[in-house]
């Protein structure tokens, strides 16, 4: 055994067949080593096909901290199952925000500075749904920031966890996400489609103050201490710790905010001429946003159970484990190089005709089953070692992966090592052998050579929380695993 792990990519041939294969990942490999090699040649190439079992597992709560917080609830017409999301978000402020003389603003109430008016708006990339589904939405003044060095997942309550203030705000909003209410020239190329929460109610701060409008209160805050206003972590501090927009009411729609804005309107004054002005803070990745997600426990309880197939279901929904038949691999192999292995998920096809259909989550890593936790709180991506990811293909309508032979011959050392010095070692590591299917959002930075040679390189990965769903052909049906050895001859 170990001599096959020590032998990996030892020689030109074998990186040869591997390249050959990638090349040609839906050809049968029975001949592949004689169409190789010359038959003087010292090295034989072999192929084989395992069969490696899965199962459905419940995902449970993930790490939720994301660019995009997501509202609404929808239900999946395949399964049948409601997803509801919620979010918070805190907002960003420009280093040593600078304003205009507090003196040449016009807007006034007994000789004081007011804002005009003010609202939140939830700017939204895209939806699931139907966007005139009426939906109700609770908009809640947080009384402290949430902490930047803690994973949140996306089971976090900030209301259950005492993160919202008494006596804030707590704005009950009606919308639907074609929003035609709002007056905006939807025909304008600038025009994105957002949610509007007006407030502009009174508004009375920690201190005691009452101001006509929340608005009011951050204008004179700020130059009363503009201090404050030094960073974003000192505003948060002191004057906005952030809000969060808790799903409260209908069903058809999910929206994909990517920028929630506070808006703040008033009026200055010079030289006779009197102007509009916007004061505006925004939800950015430079500050924190998660998503509290909810899905339908008993409906996913029952799509695990189901034996005929396995499931990837997104957001916080239902991962793939995948059992890899190490042992049979090895046995009768334990002097040759393990050279390639491949697996491809197959995806079964919806039976259902919805035009709401949830789409196949577009990306998937593979990552030891031990190892789920620590890979993301430590935002590590893949290696293709030890890790892999994995876009879908519609072309071969699967998920494949097309060489694992380093995560292989990993579990086989550390079973080995495992057993020399305890008997019982697989009884007490009993995911050895697993690996987990989970759907990710990959992003990938592009780079063009001088030579015109174009490259994506893999540069962050975090959980998919958008709205997925796929049927993966498995369970009861065991998956081929295809294995390329060398020996010598």
């Amino acid at each position: 055994m170990s001599q096959i792990i020590k032998n990996i990519s030892m020689f030109v041939f074998a990186i040869l067949a591997m390249n050959v294969l990638s090349g040609c990942t839906d050809d049968t490999t029975d001949t592949f080593g004689a169409s190789l090699l010359d038959p003087s040649d010292n090295v034989t190439i072999s192929s084989a096909v395992f069969k490696a079992s899965s199962r459905s597992v419940k995902a449970d709560a993930i790490w939720a901290r994301s660019a995009t917080g997501y509202l609404g609830k929808v239900r999946d017409p395949e399964t049948g199952g409601y997803v509801t999301g919620s979010f918070m978000s805190q907002f960003h402020t420009l280093e040593n925000l600078s304003m205009v003389e507090e003196s040449n603003i016009s807007s006034r109430e007994d000789g004081l500075i007011v804002a005009d008016s003010c609202e939140l708006r939830l700017f939204f990339s895209s939806f699931f749904g139907d966007s005139l589904a009426t939906m109700k939405l609770t908009a809640y003044e947080l009384n402290r920031p949430m902490k930047e060095n803690q994973h949140y997942t996306s089971a976090f309550d900030p209301v259950a966890e005492g993160y919202i203030r008494d006596g804030g705000i707590k704005k009950n909003h009606s919308y639907t996400l074609v929003n035609y209410s709002d007056g905006s020239d939807r025909t304008s190329k600038n025009y994105v489609k957002n949610i509007c929460v007006p407030l502009n109610e009174p508004y009375t701060s920690k201190d005691g103050v009452t101001y006509n409008n929340y608005g009011t209160y951050i204008l004179r805050t700020f130059y009363a201490h503009p201090e404050y206003f030094k960073n974003s972590i000192t505003m948060m501090e002191h004057v906005m710790p952030g809000f969060y927009f808790e799903y409260s009411g209908g069903i058809g729609s999910m929206a994909y905010v990517v920028s929630p804005q506070l808006n703040v309107y008033f009026r200055t004054t010079k030289d006779s001429k009197e102007t509009n002005q916007l004061l505006l803070f925004a939800g950015t990745q430079e500050v924190l946003q998660t998503t509290k997600i909810t899905n339908d426990d008993s409906t996913i309880e029952s799509l695990i159970n189901d034996p005929t197939c396995t499931y990837l279901k997104t957001p916080s929904g239902i991962f793939t484990e995948v059992t890899l038949p190490i042992e049979e691999i090895l046995k009768g192999h334990e002097n040759d190089t393990i050279n390639q292995v491949k697996i491809a998920l197959k995806r079964i096809n919806p039976s259902s005709q919805s035009e709401w259909l949830l789409n196949a989550p577009s990306n998937v890593l593979m990552v030891h089953a031990d190892s789920v936790a620590t890979f993301f709180d430590n935002e590590k991506i893949a290696d293709y070692k030890y890790s892999f990811v994995s876009a879908f293909s519609n072309k071969t309508n699967s998920y494949t992966f097309n060489n694992i032979c380093t995560l292989v011959s990993r579990m086989a050392a550390l079973r080995e090592a495992g057993l020399k010095s305890d008997s019982e070692w697989e009884l007490k590591h009993p995911n050895w052998n697993r690996v987990m299917i989970i759907p990710v959002s990959a992003e990938y930075q592009t780079q063009t050579s001088s030579s015109g040679v174009t490259t994506n390189t893999l540069i962050h990965l975090t959980h998919d929380l958008s709205l997925g769903s796929t049927r993966l052909a498995g369970g009861e049906s065991a998956l081929d695993l295809q294995v390329i050895f060398s020996k010598f001859k």
